[in-house]
């Protein structure tokens, strides 16, 4: 299960769209929450495929997720990061690493209608962009998450993002048993073992986060492993391990 580095980004020849003709964007935060549910034989992780009309991996299958909202390192949590995930996400960033753990949380209710949390009162008064989370009922949680990997979009994309990868148990992490429900960002929205995970359309990056769940998944440990960051230099792609 394990993807080489080299494969770690899409190539131009991938579909992926080249800008050389203008600066290149800076990256923008944001994070992706991978569910992983382990209620049949094989572990299965929540996909979705993104709409044709992206300029930023269209019709690729991804996990949910999306960029920071300044809003959103502010949002009252019932619980933080266990110690260890907060240190490794500290790592060469200015940002409060809640925020990415509760953008991962309000990304995913927004594109699956899966809600990441306990079934209690809101802590507080919401922020705007999470009014709607709030009206179901469900107060939002950290502990429950792994941080698995970091990974920058290459430049010259029309996009570019530092991308936060967690993992979650949702036996663990959802309040509920409701089904994903497709919307604009997301459709085809489905629960898929790691083997049928890889014949999917994938973004690259994608591909190699898959191998590490299949890593710590394997290990029976989530914190076995440092998580990797992946990112474009002079010389070309670069991974160390946080």
């Amino acid at each position: 299960m394990t993807v080489k580095l080299g494969n770690a980004y899409d190539k131009e020849g991938d579909g992926d769209i080249i800008q050389t003709d203008r600066p290149t964007p800076r990256p923008k935060d944001a994070s992706t929450l991978i569910l992983v549910r382990r209620d049949q034989a094989q572990p299965r992780l929540l996909m979705g495929k993104r709409s044709g009309g992206h300029t930023f991996m269209p019709d690729k299958y991804v996990f949910p997720g999306g960029r920071v909202d300044t809003a959103d390192g502010r949002v009252p949590s019932l619980s933080e990061f266990r110690t260890p995930v907060e240190q490794k996400l500290i790592h060469k960033t200015r940002r409060k690493p809640r925020a990415f753990g509760l953008t991962a949380i309000r990304e995913t209710f927004e594109e699956t209608g899966l809600i990441v949390g306990r079934a209690e009162a809101f802590p507080g008064r919401p922020a705007a962009d999470w009014t709607k989370y709030a009206d179901q009922g469900a107060a939002p949680c950290l502990k429950g998450f792994t941080f698995i990997g970091r990974a920058i979009t290459p430049p010259y994309r029309p996009k570019r993002f530092d991308a936060r990868f967690f993992m979650a148990e949702a036996e663990d992490v959802l309040i509920d048993e409701r089904p994903p429900i497709d919307g604009a960002e997301l459709h085809d929205l489905q629960w898929v073992t790691l083997k049928d995970a890889m014949a999917l359309d994938l973004p690259n990056v994608t591909r190699f986060m898959i191998g590490e769940i299949g890593e710590r998944l394997k290990a029976g440990d989530k914190d076995a492993l440092g998580p990797p960051f992946l990112r474009w230099t002079p010389g070309g792609h670069s991974r160390e391990r946080i």
